[in-house]
């Protein structure tokens, strides 16, 4: 008891300093708990997007279950007893997909029987009606009757009264209220319906209905309850198959709930399969969901080495914290060494005293961790936050962990300088205060020479792997953003910057000696202080340099990421909005059953019968000039593409892609980025524009052809006739043309690269053929431009086959999880580095401020004026915060310049395209000297009102040094 009591009198003493610990314990473990969190609502947004778009494009609701089970068993009791037992199995089972049930139904089905009319007369039994007896629960709920009445919930005098579906009445050929009887030998008790009512659902969408209610067109719908109690239930009909559904809701689906769904379904699936011989299992889910598993793993390995500096700087502030506490309990601990008490003893004192610290850290962190993920969540870019849609996030178990994780480790980087400083008794504690020049760690055992050789070895190697890459032509998608790309740029910048912290304090030691005449006497004595005690600025140096120099390469690597993510889409898409429209012609309709194989390419058909040519499709344009009038346009063009046209030089022939361009339009529509090509765009059009058979070719068919400037070249397709071009003009690059090889290279032989020709679109329709093209669209840019073209667009119903929106494809693209993972954690470790440099910095400064003030009494007792005094605290703050300012500016470039290249290792070479292009935006660097100088600027304000605040002529009193 009288341990906790000296340990809550210490922590009351120094109340500042274990706030700013708390705090920093707190952050600690926010930011290690927020990353599973992350990586769970991240991962979960990814899904349901990904299950919304299986629903859009499939029609079909995506996270169903579906078992079906065909009856095999000799009697009709047998047959309803094993109905009956999955339907307990079922029940039981429902729960254990963790996941709200929408829908659950119970469908049986009989085998289908032949029906004759009791009343011959007035039916015609001619007829054959083979129909089967189905059943589903709580069907009367999602129906309306057309015609007729519902049926009823007895038989009537024996008769079972059923429903119909309206196109059963024509394919069944009956009417309402005619009863129908089963002859049929396997049922010796023939039993009589009578359809008394026609339905259709109510609603089209409901999930009730898994299968479309047009598919009992040759069904009779009896009521479930009578079903049971009749013919499961009863001897005359055997039950013969049974469909339990159910339909989940995937928008509360997550990483958890992903397990749980695919165990349920492989329990179901076993006992379905170990109980019945014929049995079929539907989930469509599981063809969406099954890749998660692996991207989760993926993320989490991500969201840590993203966080190396982040955490990094906290295990700084951490120490640093300790340190000044346990600094300022050097004396009481050397008294306690002095007077018996053993280290162990000591150092359990702190431990007691980091376990409370610790534990109200892990009470709060988790939740201030979900803070930190709604805000990595809203990141667009780095130190960009857009309104997005919030995530769903949760405090989970996986969070408590990783807490306990950050707990255990923070609490070890607590404990480090007390451990140390129980080494020292009271005589060694003296003399350690008068060495004030002693080397730090890091210097004396070159760590920062360590870290520099791992980083550099690391940067050698992914030069070498990204040399290999691009000459073998290999796929770098497999393993997306590699997780070292993050930490050893992480290793350098913290190497680096204690490399020249090594330096420094000769630096200001040269330009003492240099002016040691001339300096004014706050100028001499700022000097002496830092040369003299450069290993307590450290940690603070430490601090701005890691702030500024991870700022700065976080921004240049998140602006190179997201914009070669995004110039890659437009590049491919060449324009905001690509259309296929439906034209007319007089094609034959496809053939069943497939026909003869065309023949390859450099082929020819053997001539021994003569074969008719085929009869060329006749096409009929649609008008185009009303696209270019619809609401929001800027400008549209009409772009055709032939991927498997032919160009003939000579003797040879190759494979090309064939674009036919009007060359105003084009260029007023399409997209091509600046520094692209050798020459301006539109230069390029200019060249051909006068010519209608002048041609621009790409660069790789110019190499692979042989091709020049002046060159003729003959140009068509299968099945029409070939027409000489000339070629004006070679490029290496055209929006949508991707020059790399598709496939890598193999058998020592070099790939078959791409080739373009793009010609006139008049002349290529008057000459070779008229076939169907691409509308290409511009829009205005204008805020809903793109909603007044949609709206416009669907009003007047054209006939689209696809529409291709690059503007969604980008918003696709900035949502990835990785991407986003990207541009929030970067975000957000620079705010976090900056607030906890700002906390380290004010922190150290008003401490160290209170521990001189008799220093700084002494120097007014001996003629410095107070405004020399601020002058001299200022000088201070720029020869240490302002190097620092400096230095770390300096080390984020360098790190840029070396590391930011290497991430185009994170893109598919061969669909990369655009090349991979370091970016760099002044107004990122602007923003970052903007909060840094901030930082110091204010804490420079509060530390001068201390310094006013302070009576520092008191400070010299008799009987003082």
């Amino acid at each position: 008891m009288a341990i906790l009591v000296m340990i809550f009198r210490k922590m009351l003493k120094n109340k500042w300093l274990e706030l700013s610990l708390l705090f920093g314990l707190v952050l600690s473990v926010a930011l290690v708990s927020s990353m599973p969190i992350y990586t769970e609502a991240i991962l979960q947004r990814m899904l349901v997007k990904e299950l919304e778009n299986y629903q859009v494009t499939s029609g079909a609701y995506p996270l169903t279950h579906r078992t079906g089970i065909f009856l095999t068993g000799e009697t009709p009791k047998e047959n309803g007893d094993s109905a009956r037992s999955v339907d307990q199995f079922m029940q039981s089972i429902g729960p254990r997909f963790h996941l709200p049930v929408l829908e659950y139904v119970r469908e049986r089905g009989t085998d289908s029987f032949a029906f004759t009319p009791k009343d011959k007369e007035r039916v015609d039994a001619t007829v054959k009606r083979n129909v089967d007896i189905v059943a589903l629960t709580d069907f009367e709920q999602h129906v309306k009757l057309v015609d007729g009445v519902m049926p009823a919930k007895e038989p009537v005098n024996g008769v079972f009264e059923v429903l119909v579906v309206e196109s059963a009445l024509a394919q069944l050929k009956m009417v309402l209220g005619n009863e129908f009887v089963i002859e049929d030998e396997r049922v010796p008790n023939p039993i009589t319906v009578k359809p008394v009512g026609v339905i259709n659902p109510k609603d089209e969408h409901d999930l009730f209905w898994n299968t479309p209610l047009e598919s009992y067109g040759r069904s009779f719908i009896m009521n479930y309850d009578v079903f049971e109690k009749y013919i499961t239930g009863g001897d005359a009909i055997s039950v013969r198959a049974g469909f339990w559904y159910f339909a989940l809701d995937y928008s509360r689906m997550n990483m958890d709930t992903i397990g749980s769904f695919i165990t349920t379904h492989q329990r179901i699936d076993g006992f379905v399969s170990n109980t019945f011989t014929s049995q079929a299992l539907k989930a469509p889910a599981l063809g969406v969901i099954s890749k998660y598993m692996d991207r989760q793993e993926q993320l989490r390995v991500m969201l840590w080495s993203l966080n190396v500096p982040v955490m990094i700087m906290l295990g700084f502030y951490l120490f640093m914290v300790s340190n000044l506490i346990v600094d300022r309990q050097k004396t009481e601990i050397a008294v306690l060494r002095s007077r018996g008490a053993s280290r162990l003893q000591i150092l359990l004192s702190y431990v007691i005293e980091g376990l409370m610290l610790g534990a109200i850290a892990y009470a709060v962190g988790p939740y201030a961790g979900m803070a930190l993920t709604n805000m990595l969540g809203a990141s667009n870019g780095f130190l960009e936050f857009v309104q997005r849609s919030a995530l769903l996030v949760e405090v989970n178990a996986t969070a408590y962990k990783y807490a306990l994780y950050a707990v255990g480790f923070s609490l070890l980087m607590t404990l480090i300088p007390a451990f140390l400083a129980t080494r020292a008794s009271i005589v060694g504690h003296k003399q350690q205060m008068a060495r004030m020049t002693k080397m730090s760690f890091w210097h004396k055992y070159f760590i920062d020479v360590a870290l520099l050789g791992v980083a550099l070895y690391g940067l050698q190697s992914f030069k070498r792997r990204m040399t290999d890459l691009q000459s073998l032509g290999l796929d770098s998608a497999n393993f997306k953003v590699d997780p070292l790309l993050f930490l050893v740029p992480a290793l350098f910048t913290l190497g680096l910057g204690l490399l020249l912290l090594r330096v420094y304090p000769l630096f200001i030691r040269l330009v003492y000696g240099l002016g040691r005449k001339i300096w004014p006497p706050s100028l001499y004595s700022t000097l002496i202080q830092v040369g003299r005690s450069s290993n307590q600025y450290s940690f603070l140096m430490v601090f701005l340099m890691i702030t500024l120099a991870t700022g700065l390469f976080s921004a240049s690597a998140a602006r190179t990421m997201n914009s070669n993510t995004l110039e890659k889409v437009k590049y491919k898409n060449g324009t905001d909005i690509v259309l296929n429209v439906k034209w007319e012609n007089d094609a034959p309709p496809p053939m069943m059953g497939g026909g003869e194989e065309p023949a390859g390419e450099g082929e020819t058909p053997a001539p021994s019968t003569p074969i008719a040519p085929p009869k060329r499709v006749q096409y009929t344009e649609p008008p185009f000039q009303v696209f270019g009038e619809l609401p929001g346009v800027a400008q549209a063009a009409k772009v055709f593409v032939k991927d498997d046209a032919i160009a003939q030089l000579g003797k040879s022939s190759s494979k090309i892609k064939l674009m036919g361009i009007d060359t105003d339009d084009f260029g007023l529509t399409a997209y091509v980025k600046d520094g692209l090509l050798d020459h301006h765009f539109y230069d390029y059009l200019n060249l051909i524009s006068t010519e209608p058979s002048a041609v621009l070719v790409s660069r790789t068919m110019a190499e692979q052809m042989g091709v020049k400037e002046g060159d003729s070249i003959n140009v068509g397709w299968n099945g029409v006739s070939y027409k000489p071009f000339t070629i004006y003009g070679i490029v290496d690059y055209w929006p949508t043309f991707n020059p790399n090889p598709s496939q890598p290279a193999s058998g020592g032989k070099k790939p078959d690269l791409p080739k373009l020709v793009v010609g006139h679109l008049s002349y290529i329709q008057s000459a070779i053929a008229l076939e169907p093209y691409q509308v290409w669209i511009h829009l205005k840019d204008e805020p809903n431009a793109k909603q007044t073209f949609n709206d416009a667009l669907n009003e007047k119903d054209f006939p689209i086959e696809s529409f291709m929106d690059t503007g969604y494809e980008m918003t696709q693209a900035k949502n990835d999880p990785f991407q986003m993972a990207i541009n929030g954690v970067m975000t957000l470790g620079f705010l976090i580095s900056v607030v906890i440099s700002f906390f380290g910095f004010l922190l150290y400064w008003v401490l160290s401020l209170n521990g001189r003030v008799l220093q700084y009494g002494i120097l007014r007792a001996v003629g410095i004026s107070f405004p020399q005094l601020i002058g001299m605290l200022i000088t201070e703050q720029i020869l240490t915060s302002g190097a620092a300012f400096l230095l770390g500016a300096g080390i984020g470039s360098v790190t840029s310049l070396l590391y930011v290249p290497l991430f185009q290792l994170s893109f598919n070479p061969t669909t990369q395209v655009p090349p991979f292009q370091v970016m760099v935006d002044p107004s990122d660097s602007t923003r970052l000297y903007l909060i840094v100088t901030a930082m110091i600027a204010i804490g420079l304000c509060i530390l001068g009102y201390l310094l006013s605040r302070i009576k520092i002529h008191q400070a010299v009193k008799l009987g003082e040094d």
